[in-house]
């Protein structure tokens, strides 16, 4: 047994290989990261199908101009050799005749009419009426030569002689262009292709964007300065208190937004109850003009935000010590210096993170606008939707949505950037 025992505590140990442990990590590393990926695969693929997919959609759809492209490829590949100055050739007039047969049997020649009357009052009858005579044929039915066509398309409808009608059929020759998103600036391609801006009459999209950023952020502000010390004085309570009332903030998310603006016009209207308490009261003499008008939406929009500021103000203070302001006063600052100085910047985080939501949100409304504003209060979100439902123009309807879209993520970028200042000096 001696010898036995001396011999093994002789056997010196083998050594581990250095590179097996390293395949043994990296193998034990990649088995982790494939977990972690199925765990969060469910969900991103969720995100990608309802969240990222219909934004790469809206995005190309603002850029998309297809109805010209694909109805007149013949025409446009024509055109396309044209400098739209000198006069129009023969082959363009023919090329247009077989466009137009071709899209009578496909039923296609409606959303060309439609798209063209967009930028040339009354195109849409020019092309159904000239489709509509579609094919052109001689007394023996054999198809029309170059010049003869010319002069039949002429004979229907006198425009086709002219070259504004051909110009925009050029200028819209291609699948993709900007412009949508151009008429959405209210700046427009004339017909040699160069960026001008819009007709006086039809420029009104810069005034819309404006009006809706700056009703976003008068309401952000209202919001701001009713929120903040509500939400101090939830965070100076005891837990059960706040909780108690932190019940009531939240009471509206379990309304629909329709029944409260419904709410809201049955209080704010002449006979409501907020005209009849101010008048026996004796603050007014006769009905102020609440609803149908800016202070409406104002009044409406702020009651349905405001729990979006104050949640995350709340959360912020319920962290900052109480502590703090006491060490502050007792060092000799006044109650109200120490508040703004020492108190105020440690809320800057909710406060970012409450203006950044409630003027995002702001941004995008479209119900209280439309029922309790009247015409000069509707923001963005109402030409949207009057685009979808009422003329059908996804295209225009899409490039307002990817304006607002930019404007929210260069909000977001701004917001980004101020929190990184603020941590660095903190």
């Amino acid at each position: 047994m001696t010898t036995i025992a001396t011999s093994s505590a002789a056997m010196p140990l083998a050594e581990p290989d250095p590179q097996q442990l390293k395949r043994d990590l990296r193998a034990a590393q990649t088995r982790k990261r494939l977990g972690a990926l199925a765990l969060i695969a469910p969900l991103a693929i969720f995100l990608l199908l309802t969240f990222v997919a219909p934004i790469v959609a809206l995005l190309q759809r603002a850029i998309e101009n297809p109805e010209v492209a694909t109805t007149l490829p013949q025409t446009v590949a024509v055109l396309a050799k044209w400098d739209r100055k000198s006069a129009l050739p023969d082959q363009a007039y023919s090329a247009l005749a077989e466009d137009l047969a071709r899209a009578k049997e496909d039923t296609t020649a409606g959303n060309l009419a439609r798209r063209l009357n967009i930028e040339l009052a009354g195109s849409r009858s020019l092309v159904m009426g000239t489709a509509r005579a579609m094919p052109l044929r001689d007394a023996e039915g054999k198809p029309l030569s170059p010049a003869a066509t010319r002069e039949a398309i002429i004979a229907l409808n006198a425009q086709w002689g002219q070259p504004d009608v051909w110009r925009v059929i050029a200028q819209n020759g291609s699948v993709y262009s900007p412009y949508y998103l151009l008429a959405s600036l209210d700046l427009r391609q004339n017909v040699f292709g160069d960026i001008e801006a819009a007709p006086p009459e039809s420029a009104i999209y810069r005034t819309i964007f404006g009006r809706t950023l700056w009703m976003s952020a008068v309401v952000t502000c209202i919001t701001l300065l009713l929120a903040y010390p509500l939400a101090y004085w939830l965070s100076t309570m005891s837990e059960r208190r706040a909780n108690l009332l932190m019940i009531l903030v939240l009471i509206p998310f379990w309304t629909s937004i329709l029944v409260r603006v419904a709410a809201w016009i049955v209080l704010l209207q002449s006979e409501g109850l907020v005209n009849k308490a101010l008048m026996l009261a004796g603050l007014t003499q006769s009905p102020l003009e609440l609803v149908f008008n800016r202070v409406g939406v104002y009044i409406s929009m702020t009651h349905i935000l405001l729990p979006f500021m104050i949640l995350p103000l709340y959360s912020v203070m319920k962290s900052v010590p109480a502590t703090y302001l006491k060490a502050a006063v007792s060092l000799g600052s006044h109650p109200f210096a120490a508040f703004w100085r020492v108190y105020v910047p440690q809320t800057y985080p909710g406060i970012g993170a409450g203006v950044l939501l409630v003027f995002i949100m702001a941004g995008g409304y479209y119900i209280t606008p439309a029922l309790l504003g009247g015409p000069n209060e509707q923001m963005v979100s109402y030409f949207i939707a009057y685009f979808i439902n009422t003329t059908i123009n996804w295209g225009m309807a899409c490039a307002l949505g990817a304006l607002l879209l930019a404007a929210t993520l260069v909000l977001y970028g701004v917001y980004r950037r101020f929190a990184k200042v603020d941590v660095g000096i903190s």
